[in-house]
């Protein structure tokens, strides 16, 4: 008489079990309902927008109902349309076994405001444009004058250059870009012009005027100069 492998039916009968539970389960998550939205953003910065203006961008893309089943949510759909918003660079959308849709958002940060006749907007970094919000205001370079889409990608390598030096981030609150392309800066603290000239050699000229002005200070003569000309890279002119 053959004997009983109980050894082999016992794990027969834990693999089966195993099934069971692993597909019982995962039936129950798929008919879990969305029961609660869970919003952060990566950096408090700037807020350009709310929890609740992006919660109610979720609700809005989950057809108006925050309570749906988990496998009915897109969240490709909801990640691609968060991602087309003007002030979010990044959104991250994900679900949780407990019914909480998770959402992680990283906004556009501004580096300097066009401010035009008929418009005025935020640009990013890379020049994406961010509306004007009521919840926030940035405190960055007002730029005035021809700047156009074309022309844009060395005049944004010289405010990126300024946004993250924390003197220059705090010294210089303007620009106008002149009909021949040169750029003339405007400081926080004194009167006098700062003539960049064109966009190139930027970080040289940036590293003269803050040489310049960390010896200037130190001399009462700087609050009588009118411009200081930074188009020559080898020497910074002052004029009285």
């Amino acid at each position: 008489m053959r004997r009983i492998n109980w050894h082999s039916i016992r794990l027969v009968m834990i693999i089966f079990t195993m099934i069971f539970l692993y597909s019982f389960s995962l039936k129950r998550n798929i008919v879990r309902k969305i029961n609660k939205i869970e919003i952060k953003f990566e950096s408090n910065e700037n807020m350009f927008l709310t929890h609740q203006m992006v919660n109610n961008l979720l609700i809005q893309n989950l057809g108006g109902a925050s309570r749906i089943q988990k496998d009915k949510v897109d969240l490709n759909s909801l990640e691609n349309s968060l991602n087309h918003h003007e002030m979010i660079e990044k959104a991250e959308v994900f679900s949780t076994i407990d019914g909480f849709l998770n959402t992680r958002i990283t906004q556009k940060i501004p580096i300097l405001r066009v401010v035009s006749d008929n418009d005025s907007y935020y640009l990013d970094r890379k020049g994406g444009r961010i509306s004007l919000s009521t919840n926030f205001s940035a405190r960055v370079p007002l730029v005035v004058g021809e700047f156009s889409k074309e022309k844009s990608k060395s005049y944004l390598n010289l405010f990126n250059e300024i946004n993250k030096d924390d003197f220059l981030s705090k010294n210089i609150t303007g620009a106008q870009i002149m009909p021949s392309g040169n750029v003339v800066l405007t400081n926080r603290s004194f009167d006098y012009k700062i003539a960049f000239g064109k966009p190139i050699n930027v970080k040289k000229k940036l590293k003269n005027y803050k040489a310049f002005f960390y010896h200037a200070i130190k001399d009462t003569l700087i609050n009588e100069y009118k411009e200081i000309n930074l188009m020559f890279t080898q020497q910074v002119v002052c004029k009285k």
